[in-house]
């Protein structure tokens, strides 16, 4: 069986290592995974069926047959084939009948950002990823990784703030975004979540994309699509006005402003929330979300 974790916010189980669930080369059949935010609450209506004991406070068990799902809870209702595969199409289809009306336009949140940067992951993991995982019926998220980087056209080379490894790490993550679909953001927060954001590239998208090889980001990233994802992530860069003054730099709507960003940085949620124009979901009922902000500043 696969033990299927959804903890809320700083809960910690006893007795229990995270290094136990991030290892997608184990055995089906011992693996348990962690998926460590309560945003992934919606997620668990589809378990409906399933025995679910708590464990401890905020923490919920949902046992499912390995052999017939590859898919994380996150993606068993992206599309008709995986709810098919994962056994829940009936509850995906009750669940999609609660989401809001198709007609309404979604807030739209584009961050322009790169891959090292302290402020940026701190944004992407703890502020981003929650918000749309708990609003992404009524929100879309953008990512362009570049953010302070350099395009050296001469050389066919980029210069980044934070080294070679950032501009590679920029480069795997915009080949993500290019060839996994609806599964990139889950790959990216995955990423970005880790130590080590490049090696951890290749088990975070064996997790949430299984279907997709890892060549397939490699022949990315080594021939010219790569370098074209990113030349096309250089001029949407340059292209922001006002210019960008750091990263992440996030608009609402295609808009930058001052107010918009501080917002965005320290309590997305509730912006989003407020945003949008349609019949607010019941999650936006809930408490406010508010984060420290920090940013890698552009000198060059």
């Amino acid at each position: 069986m696969v033990k299927v974790l959804a903890l809320s916010p700083n809960v910690k189980l006893l007795g229990y290592e995270a290094t136990v669930y991030y290892t997608p080369d184990r055995q089906k059949d011992d693996i348990e995974i962690i998926i460590s935010e309560a945003a992934e609450e919606t997620n668990w209506k589809i378990c409906v069926d399933a025995n679910i004991d708590k464990i401890q406070t905020g923490a919920k068990k949902c046992q499912t047959d390995s052999h017939s799902c590859g898919y994380p809870p996150s993606q068993w209702c992206s599309s008709l084939e995986i709810a098919v595969e994962c056994g829940v199409q009936k509850q995906c289809l009750e669940l999609n009948a609660t989401r809001p009306d198709p007609s309404v336009p979604p807030v739209e949140v584009a961050v322009y950002y790169e891959s090292l940067c302290p402020g940026c992951r701190t944004f992407l993991t703890g502020q981003l990823f929650p918000t749309w995982t708990m609003l992404r019926d009524i929100m879309r998220v953008r990512l362009v990784p570049y953010g302070n980087a350099k395009e050296l056209p001469e050389q066919n080379l980029f210069s980044c703030q934070h080294g070679k490894q950032e501009c590679q790490a920029n480069m795997i993550e915009a080949c993500i975004l290019n060839v996994t679909g609806h599964a990139a953001f889950p790959i990216i927060h995955c990423m970005e979540s880790s130590a080590d954001v490049i090696n951890a590239a290749q088990p975070c998208l064996q997790l949430y994309a299984p279907s997709v090889k890892w060549g397939t980001v490699e022949s990315c990233m080594r021939g010219s699509l790569g370098h074209q994802l990113m030349h096309e992530n250089t001029l949407k860069t340059r292209g922001l006005r006002p210019q960008h003054t750091h990263v992440p730099w996030v608009t609402i709507n295609g808009v930058y402003t001052d107010d918009l960003e501080d917002k965005a940085m320290s309590t997305l949620f509730s912006l989003i929330c407020k945003l949008y124009k349609g019949i607010k979901p019941p999650t936006c009922t809930g408490a406010r979300m508010k984060r420290d902000q920090s940013f890698c500043y552009s000198f060059f």
